[in-house]
Order: structure tokens, then C-alpha cells, then sequence
């Protein structure tokens, strides 16, 4: 596995440079100020990533208005409490897209959401994992939400601004090129060694994960 300061070199040779590269990597925001997020918009974050999923996304973002609207602002109280009229009368609301599975997530992940208020809340919980155990949480959210398996997880954690890592083809490419897997990550050993890399390439850089992750991905 190469250091860290070598594949940055290889991406800012394919992009203008160190400066240019630099330019192109976005921070993630810091803990407590994730920790002053509303649980609403942690939910609608989650919701957008969740209906992107399998779908085009400028269609989900040319309608988020209308889905802001028919979820009522995603009031967690309110969408837990989804009954079977209004989760009925969400199926014909042609302001989002009709998908009876996703919107069942929508109550679901309201109800995990409810369930950290006895932690602290989501902006603590979410916001506030310790980025060297990000795949505990990717797997808190496999196992305890909707829906969130995957990289699903992993955008809306990137998306809610926290500190994060994505496992797109471009970042599965290069941990397969250093060796620290072998195929798309999965298994639990699997993702412990790709959690292991990024937690080596964080010391010796001083940079997130989010940094790391998007110089990693262009590198190829």
C-alpha cells in the first residue's frame, strides 16, 4: 500500500497539480456543528439519498420541493406516526416518486431517528462518530435504519456533511490497486481492512476521510 503523499501525487498529476487538486477537495463539517442539525433535515437527507438510489438524480432533485411538501417538511414526530391513509394518499401524490418501499423508509428511518434521542440525538450520533470507526456506523445504519445499506449510507453520511468515505468504483479500484482488498468490499473483513487504510492514510496525512476519499477516486 502506497503512502499516502504518493497517491496524491498521482491525482494532482491528472489535475493541474497540488493547488488545482486541493481546490477540488471539500471538508467535511465539523462535529458540533452536525451536532446542531435538525433531526428533520437529517431525514430528508437520508430520504434524498434514499429515492436517488436506482434512480436518475436530477429527477429527485427537480422534485424535492414537492417532496418537502408532501412529507410536511419530514417532521421526524409526524412521519414515524405515518398511518395507512396518509402513507395511501403519498402513493398517488404525483409531486414525489411513487415507490411504496422508500416511502415505508421514510417512517422507518423517523423512527430510528427518535430511537437516538436516548444518545444524545441524531446530529450527536451521526454527526459525531469517531471517523476512525466509520464503517460501525455505516453498519449502524445497515442494521438499525431503512434502506440505508451499502452505498446508500455512505452518500447520505457524505451528503449530511459529516466526515465519510465513499466506495465508488473509482475508490474501489484504487484500494484494489494498493492491495487492501481484493474485489468490492462487502464482508466484515473486508470493509475492517479498507476502514484500517484510510485510518493510515488519515495519520499520515492530517487529512478526513472525505478528502481521502475523493483523492483516491482521482486517482485513476
Amino acid at each position: 500500500m502506497r503512502h499516502f503523499d504518493e497517491i496524491f501525487a498521482i491525482s494532482a498529476s491528472r489535475h493541474g497539480g497540488a493547488d488545482a487538486l486541493n481546490a477540488k477537495l471539500s471538508k467535511p463539517t465539523p462535529a458540533a456543528e452536525l451536532a446542531k442539525v435538525p433531526e428533520d433535515r437529517w431525514l430528508a437527507t437520508i430520504t434524498k439519498c434514499i429515492f436517488q438510489a436506482g434512480f436518475n438524480w436530477k429527477v429527485i432533485e427537480a422534485k424535492w420541493d414537492g417532496f418537502e411538501a408532501a412529507f410536511q417538511g419530514f417532521d421526524v414526530g409526524r412521519s414515524a406516526l405515518m398511518d395507512d391513509a396518509t402513507f395511501d394518499a403519498l402513493l398517488q401524490d404525483t409531486r414525489i416518486v411513487r415507490n411504496g418501499t422508500k416511502i415505508a423508509a421514510v417512517r422507518d428511518n423517523a423512527a430510528f431517528l427518535l430511537e437516538l434521542r436516548d444518545q444524545g440525538g441524531a446530529g450527536k450520533v451521526l454527526g459525531g462518530w469517531p471517523s476512525s470507526d466509520y464503517i460501525g456506523l455505516l453498519d449502524l445504519l445497515r442494521t438499525r435504519a431503512a434502506r440505508l445499506g451499502g452505498t446508500t449510507g455512505q452518500y447520505a453520511m457524505r451528503f449530511s456533511g459529516r466526515d465519510s468515505f465513499i466506495l465508488s468504483q473509482d475508490v474501489t479500484a484504487r484500494l484494489i490497486a494498493e492491495g487492501v482488498i481484493d474485489k468490492p468490499a462487502g464482508s466484515k473483513s473486508s470493509m475492517k481492512a479498507v476502514q484500517g487504510a484510510f485510518n493510515t492514510w488519515m495519520e499520515q496525512s492530517g487529512r478526513s476521510l472525505t478528502e481521502i476519499s475523493r483523492v483516491l477516486a482521482m486517482s485513476l
